[in-house]
């Protein structure tokens, strides 16, 4: 097996079970170094620190961090002992995630606040930890945990379908801002069987879904030959590109009851015929501008 990654430095949040630990075990094969991240902790017996194990006793370097995603200040000492350790941090997978379902009537605003805490500032204060370090080494792969709750929504997961649409969009935004110092950002959309599935999916669809069936993608987006802006979903050795789209649309400025028009034509303006793939939130300006008589 060719090693992609030999000697690169990832950090791996999440990494004590699941997907995470399927993502350390796949990076760490392709020659990256890790830092197997659980809020578990670090101690003999803890979940990180078993993967961290495992994957020296492979013939890989790794080291485990007990760090809280939700602490900035923990997320930097994580990153500082991995320099110390390696010298540089080229890869950041941002997997760290919780659960808290219900259906929004029902659901606590504290719960709702703590899975955006999680997921969105999880990802924020690990993305900010490394921002600094790869743009000035000019190198950096960041990957970004998504969901198809969060792009296509799903019935009790309002705190994390937010959530994870919240990290599709910081991701658009990094991407664009660390291309000129060649770090690239992408998101990674899962379908895997984890401690977060195992009450949802029967025990015959949970079979294909096993967590490594997934890390082949976090293995391409951390690459050197790594996309820019792209959400990969992933599932039962499956891939695909989830995109969000701009229509054709219309034009309503000279009606004469611009409202009328927006509602008996929304099927026009649904029509996905031409639709775009944005480069940037201004390509909805230039658009809406040309159909209005601007070149």
């Amino acid at each position: 097996m060719k090693k992609y990654l030999d000697g690169r430095v990832a950090i791996v949040t999440g990494a004590g079970s699941g997907l995470g630990r399927a993502h350390a075990l796949a990076l760490a094969a392709h020659g990256a170094r890790v830092v197997v991240n659980d809020v578990a902790g670090r101690h003999d017996g803890s979940p990180g620190r078993g993967v961290a194990d495992e994957i020296i006793r492979n013939g890989g370097m790794a080291i485990a961090d007990g760090g809280d995603v939700r602490d900035f200040t923990q997320m930097q000492a994580m990153v500082n002992r991995a320099i110390g350790e390696w010298g540089r941090v080229d890869i950041l997978i941002n997997n760290a995630g919780i659960l808290r379902d219900k259906s929004f009537s029902k659901m606590s605003l504290d719960d709702f606040r703590l899975v955006m805490d999680v997921h969105v500032m999880g990802s924020v204060n690990c993305t900010k930890a490394v921002w600094d370090l790869m743009r000035e080494q000019r190198y950096g792969r960041i990957v970004m945990t998504t969901s198809s709750s969060g792009l296509y929504g799903n019935f009790g997961q309002s705190n994390y379908s937010a959530a994870k649409m919240a990290v599709v969009g910081l991701m658009q935004t990094l991407a664009l801002e660390g291309e000129k110092h060649d770090i690239r950002v992408n998101c990674l959309a899962p379908s895997a069987a984890t401690a977060m599935t195992n009450d949802v999916l029967s025990s015959a669809e949970l079979e294909h879904l096993h967590p490594e069936a997934v890390s082949p993608g976090i293995v391409a987006l951390a690459g050197e030959n790594a996309p820019n802006r792209m959400i990969l979903l992933a599932g039962a050795g499956s891939f695909e590109s989830a995109n969000i789209t701009m229509t054709r649309g219309i034009n309503v400025g000279n009606a004469a009851d611009p409202a009328a028009e927006v509602r008996e034509r929304m099927r026009e303006i649904q029509d996905r015929t031409g639709e775009t793939v944005p480069a940037s939130g201004w390509e909805q300006y230039r658009l809406e501008l040309s159909k209005a008589g601007f070149a």
